[in-house]
C-alpha cells in the first residue's frame, strides 16, 4: 500500500463524510481552517484526489456541470481508501514518528549567538506562538458556539496546549538567561565552553 500524504489523509477524511468534488473540498478545508494541519491548495488538492483514485482510495461516481461552469466531478471512498485511512491513522496516533523540527536545531547550536541575540530571537519566537494561540482562541470560540462535537476539533486543543507549554518554556529559559543562570559566553570574546567533557555530554543528549 502506497503510503499516504498529509494532503491525503485530509482528502480521505472528507470523502468519508461523503462524495463530493475537488473544489467543494477545498471550499470545505478552507471554512474549517484545515491549513492548520496541512498546506491547502486547489491545484495539489486535484491532483491528490488523482492520486488517490490511481491508488483505488477513491472512485469517480458522477459528473455534473451547473449552467457555464466546468463540468464537475465527484468522488467517492472505496472500502481501501477507508482501510487505508483507519489503519493509518492508528499508526500515527499511536507510535511517534523520528522528526526533526528546525526549531530543535536550532536550540542545540544556540550558543553560537551572543546572549542579547539569543535573548531577543527567543522573545521574538514567544510573540509569534502567543500570535497563534489567540488565532487557535477564535476557533475555539467558533466551534463552541456551534456546539460541535469535541472529537471534531481535538487537534485545536491539542496545539494550544502545546502552544502554551512553548511559550511558558521559552519565558522562563529568556528569564534564566538574563539572570545568569544559564551561564553564557558570546562567540568570539573568550576561550570556547565546549571542553572534552561538554562535547561528550552533548553528543549523549542529542
Amino acid at each position: 500500500m502506497a503510503s499516504l500524504t498529509p494532503l491525503a489523509y485530509a482528502a480521505l477524511g472528507l470523502l468519508n463524510e461523503g462524495p463530493s468534488h475537488p473544489y467543494e473540498m477545498f471550499q470545505t478545508m478552507t471554512h474549517r481552517r484545515d491549513a492548520r494541519n496541512v498546506k491547502v491548495r486547489p491545484g495539489t488538492l486535484y491532483h491528490q484526489v488523482g492520486r488517490l483514485v490511481e491508488h483505488g482510495h477513491a472512485a469517480v461516481v458522477g459528473t455534473d456541470r451547473e449552467g457555464n461552469r466546468p463540468e464537475r466531478t465527484t468522488y467517492a471512498i472505496t472500502d481501501a481508501g477507508r482501510a487505508a485511512l483507519h489503519d493509518g491513522l492508528l499508526e500515527l496516533i499511536s507510535a511517534p514518528a523520528d522528526e526533526y523540527p528546525v526549531f530543535h536545531l536550532a536550540l542545540a547550536e544556540i550558543e553560537n549567538l551572543p546572549q542579547a541575540e539569543a535573548v531577543s530571537s527567543l522573545t521574538d519566537r514567544v510573540a509569534a506562538l502567543e500570535s497563534q494561540r489567540a488565532e487557535l482562541d477564535e476557533i475555539n470560540a467558533v466551534v463552541s458556539a456551534k456546539a460541535l462535537p469535541e472529537r471534531w476539533w481535538l487537534d485545536v486543543s491539542y496545539v494550544h496546549a502545546m502552544l502554551t507549554a512553548q511559550i511558558e518554556w521559552l519565558r522562563a529559559t529568556v528569564a534564566r538567561i538574563e539572570s545568569g543562570d544559564v551561564p553564557w559566553t558570546d562567540p568570539g570574546t573568550g576561550p570556547s565552553a565546549r571542553t572534552d567533557t561538554t562535547l561528550d555530554s552533548k553528543e549523549h543528549t542529542r
